[in-house]
């Protein structure tokens, strides 16, 4: 599928011509993870299958799993209400955190506040 100037257009984009996108398992509902996405990460994803995301921090278009090999093949990708937010149902080939956990949100909020680190 190529996203057409409409699409985009109805898309609302932050400043930064951005997209938080949050990933779900598709299989267990988990939450995995969020990242953010413009919409040469967005059309990347749409032509592989597989999440491609913007790195605010690197400045660049990032596969998940280039390195890790813990792809996520993309089943569906919905917009929200606002269409300001985007759901991506995946299939993870492995853990989404770089802490080789499952999933991001592995941490309670009281034991965190108890305990906060960086990991």
């Amino acid at each position: 599928m190529k996203l057409d100037a409409d699409t985009l257009a109805a898309i609302k984009w932050n400043e930064q011509g951005l997209i938080p996108a949050i990933v779900q398992d598709a299989r267990t509902m988990d939450v995995l993870m969020l990242a953010f996405m413009n919409a040469a990460s967005l059309q990347r994803t749409l032509d592989l299958g597989e999440a491609v995301f913007w790195s605010r921090r690197r400045q660049e278009l990032w596969r998940k799993g280039a390195t890790s090999n813990n792809i996520q093949r993309v089943i569906e990708i919905r917009v929200d209400c606002d269409a300001d937010t985007l759901l991506l149902l995946v299939e993870p080939t492995g853990p989404a955190c770089h802490t080789l956990k499952p999933t991001c949100f592995f941490r309670d909020l009281k034991a965190f506040a108890a305990k906060p680190e960086r990991l």
